[in-house]
């Protein structure tokens, strides 16, 4: 029986890495290293690493649940049902190592892989994006600030302020992955007691062999700072997109209508209501941006463990893991899916520019007046205000009620009320936005 979404609904090819047989073979992995730099020391015969690694692939999630039911250590039965398999080999399997060393190592080497995926996944979209944003460099369309109409922009503009902060957030994660790709093999509390004066050499061969960074100091683990400043930046990164869900999805109101979220012959947008398009994609993005965020405060807290370590953050990274990067990686995926499928509606866009019968125009007319009539700024936004709201409240054309009042001519104000010259360097800033 299926009980997490994550095994199904929101599942993208970034589950198979956080799945109990993968995090297994991980452990595995750990384990085989350790074992052959103990026999490129010496310390153990040079055909056990061999052994070991041939048991590794004999080792059945099934019997690791079987011993930890009857021990209640997972680490440790992994550790007994990987000696099983290894023969006289078995006895040298963990020499030295505490569980955290095993599995924190292990952690890393999922992140390197996880965050490598969700990489992919944003390169994917950053395409789709760009693409779009070149496509309607020109596109003119009302801007709005505080929800109400401010000045034309270009939707054009729109995505490339998503494409800038998809490289940053790309950028970021970037460094978050060299902070994260970091294991150790130091012991119960650090100090590498079990390895003798060769602990160093010892941490340092392992991690060669993972291709991770040593950890320079730590305790029974790894600390969480480098967890969670990885979860931060997935937060960020549903952050953003929900940002560009959000706005899709107030685009896409009955009232606005510029653009929609592509809609299937046989899709059903409502149980009761037949003729329902509902952004459905955009608001599931939205909702998961909130569980990753949560995990991110989840991730905060378990920096603060107590003394050489607690099991406090054991239990919960269970689950804020996993959900997080297959959170991030689905909505990248269904992001991706959304853009490329958007319709944009030009009617409806052009009704808009339109609505409130030139008023987003003001600005401009305000600094044509200053600069053309040799009003002073003041003087010319305070006679532009009254205008407005007289052009409001009697439901004119603010275009109409300047040539009425002689400011400026009918040619004039033609050429200053015409929307598409008013987009000032739009169109180079997306192009310079992009071009990399």
């Amino acid at each position: 029986m299926v009980i997490s979404p994550f095994e199904d609904r929101y599942k993208t090819e970034i589950n198979a890495l956080f799945d109990e047989e993968a995090k297994l073979q991980k452990w595995m992995i750990v384990e085989v290293a350790l074992a052959k730099v103990h026999a490129q020391l010496g310390n153990i015969p040079k055909d056990a690493p061999k052994k070991i690694e041939n048991g590794a692939t004999k080792v059945k999630v099934e019997r690791v649940h079987q011993i930890e039911n009857e021990i209640h250590h997972d680490l440790m039965a992994m550790v007994k049902a990987l000696s099983e398999q290894s023969g006289d080999a078995g006895k040298y399997v963990h020499l030295g190592a505490t569980s955290y060393d095993i599995e924190d190592t292990a952690t890393a080497l999922i992140f390197v892989e996880a965050i490598g995926m969700v990489q992919k996944s944003m390169e994917k979209l950053g395409a789709t994006i760009k693409k779009l944003a070149i496509q309607n460099k020109n596109l003119v369309c009302v801007g709005r600030t505080h929800g109400q109409h401010a000045v034309p922009t270009t939707y054009g503009l729109k995505f490339a302020i998503y494409y800038q902060e998809l490289k940053r957030n790309m950028e970021r994660l970037g460094e978050a992955k060299k902070r994260v790709a970091v294991g150790k093999m130091s012991g119960a509390v650090g100090t590498m007691a079990t390895f003798g004066t060769g602990g160093p050499k010892i941490q340092k061969m392992i991690m060669k062999e993972l291709g991770l960074e040593e950890s320079k100091a730590s305790n029974q683990v790894i600390q969480r700072d480098r967890h969670a400043e990885v979860l931060c930046d997935l937060g960020l990164i549903a952050a953003m997109l929900e940002k560009i869900a959000k706005e899709i999805r107030n685009l896409q109101r009955t009232e606005i209508a510029e653009v929609y979220e592509s809609f299937g012959a046989k899709q059903v947008g409502s149980s009761t209501m037949p003729q329902k398009r509902n952004p459905h994609k955009s608001e599931r993005v939205c909702s998961l941006a909130r569980l990753v965020r949560a995990n991110v405060l989840t991730a905060m807290e378990n920096i603060a463990l107590e003394h050489e370590r607690d099991l406090t953050n054991s239990a919960n990274e269970r689950a804020i893991f996993a959900e997080s990067f297959i959170s991030v990686d689905y909505m990248l995926v269904e992001m991706t899916k959304i853009l490329g499928g958007l319709n944009f509606f030009h009617e409806n866009i052009k009704r808009n520019l339109e609505l409130t019968n030139g008023l987003i125009m003001s600005e401009r007319l305000m600094i044509y007046l200053v600069e053309n009539k040799k009003m002073g700024r003041q003087e010319a936004h305070e006679l532009v205000r009254t205008m407005a709201q007289e052009a409001f409240s009697g439901k004119k054309h603010l275009k109409a009620l300047v040539i009425d009042k002689k400011l400026l001519s009918k040619k004039e104000a033609d050429e200053l009320f015409d929307y598409s010259t008013y987009t000032g360097c739009a169109k180079e800033i997306v192009e310079n936005a992009v071009k990399d």
